[in-house]
């Protein structure tokens, strides 16, 4: 099958180096362009696919330590009826597990030093069902009724100086009035294990101890409340839907998405403009093509007249053009994808090579919450922006090729 000639001529314009200076250096102009679109694109992709990883890193460490949904009394009141509660909510074939809690803020000392902790009042027997990091946590079976042992954070663990075995005390909001004043409710409890949740604000923020010893010292009269853990976490909000239609007005239902909502939504922003930012770049590359266009039409506009003479139709001449343009938008666009690619499948590689060349962290845990840069490519990105570059690098050819078709032959070759 015959190719159009519209294609090859088009073609041969776009890889035309030789036949003077100003053909090389229109030449070298277009590969300038191909070479800013490919760049552009490249950093689009490799920009989406680390902050996705980010995203999906700090979501599984904050859901490794934390269920997917938590069903509490708006009033604050103890779920005395928890494990009528649970069964119910596991009638629902979404839910994989359910274990009650006693959740409260409190002080951890040491000495002098003292952290401000989340205490958790947890079932060691039910707990590793709804969240993973209990199931590999050392020393969750140790905690039992009475025995006053909890389960520590290595970033907290660290901080204060503790390991397994060492009495610390811990001060519960509130405090007893005495005829000496209102005094802090405290007591020693041993440190039975410390964990690793991979996520900081849990490492260095969170204790766990038994369901009994939190709702004895904490005074709670139960369990706070159940938390559920889902076959898909995606389902969370939908459950939560469901379950409060069921439960009636009385209890309050927060799935993780509504737990930390300021951190994805900041996430998404920054991902939005990130990505306008990036576009512009991506769109100063693809409009340099306006002016290669221009200077080739300029230079071409005795071929453009024989052209004409020889039947050439003004859309044919317009179509040469275009064709020009896009198939640098088209190479500048695959060799970026492919670039891309290459570099977000091995950021992990890349990233720690640049930090130890410049003896500098780029993700420091205690700012960032992880301390590895992810990345994790989505065709749901990748598709969007390839489609942006080749959009934008066919609306650089418009003007260009407009003006092509309007040059008179008869103009053209008046100095031939």
């Amino acid at each position: 099958m015959a190719i159009p000639y519209e294609l090859q001529i088009g073609w041969r314009y776009l890889r035309a180096g030789r036949g003077g200076r100003r053909n090389a250096f229109i030449s070298f102009i277009s590969g300038v362009s191909m070479v800013g679109i490919a760049l552009g694109v490249a950093a689009l992709i490799v920009v989406h696919s680390v902050m996705n990883g980010f995203q999906r890193e700090v979501r599984d460490a904050m859901l490794s330590a934390i269920s997917h949904l938590e069903i509490t009394r708006w009033d604050g009141a103890p779920a005395q009826d928890w494990q009528a509660l649970s069964a119910l909510a596991q009638r629902d074939p979404r839910v994989a597990g359910a274990a009650p809690f006693v959740g409260s803020q409190a002080l951890l000392a040491r000495g002098e030093a003292m952290r401000g902790v989340m205490a958790r009042g947890v079932d060691p027997l039910l707990e590793p069902g709804v969240t993973p990091m209990a199931a590999t946590a050392e020393g969750l079976k140790e905690l039992s009724p009475r025995a006053w042992k909890i389960l520590i954070g290595q970033e907290l663990a660290r901080q204060l100086g503790l390991q397994v075995g060492d009495a610390v005390t811990l001060l519960a909001p509130g405090g007893s009035v005495t005829p000496a004043g209102v005094m802090p409710r405290s007591r020693s409890f041993t440190v039975a294990g410390i964990f690793r949740a991979g996520h900081y604000e849990y490492d260095a923020g969170l204790v766990l101890m038994h369901l009994d010893d939190a709702a004895t010292f904490f005074r709670t009269g139960g369990a706070s409340g159940l938390q559920l853990r889902l076959a898909d976490l995606h389902q969370a909000r939908g459950l939560a839907d469901t379950l409060a239609q069921q439960l009636g007005p009385d209890w309050r239902l927060q799935d993780w998405t509504r737990a930390n909502p300021t951190w994805f939504a900041a996430v998404q922003v920054e991902k939005r403009m990130m990505a306008i930012i990036l576009t512009l770049i991506v769109a100063v590359a693809a409009f340099n093509l306006v002016s290669t266009l221009v200077m080739v039409v300029t230079d071409k506009q005795s071929d453009i007249a024989i052209l004409r003479t020889l039947g050439a139709t003004p859309r044919s001449i317009q179509a040469i053009f275009i064709v020009q343009g896009a198939f640098a938008g088209v190479l500048g666009t695959l060799a970026g994808v492919g670039l891309g690619l290459l570099l977000a499948f091995n950021v992990d590689v890349i990233v720690p090579a640049i930090e130890s060349l410049l003896g500098a962290k780029f993700l420091p845990a205690n700012i960032y919450m992880i301390n590895q840069m992810p990345s994790d490519p989505q065709q749901g990105d990748i598709l969007p922006i390839a489609l942006i570059s080749l959009a934008l690098s066919l609306l650089a050819t418009l003007y260009p090729s407009w003006r092509a078709a309007r040059v008179q032959p008869a103009q053209a070759l008046r100095y031939e």
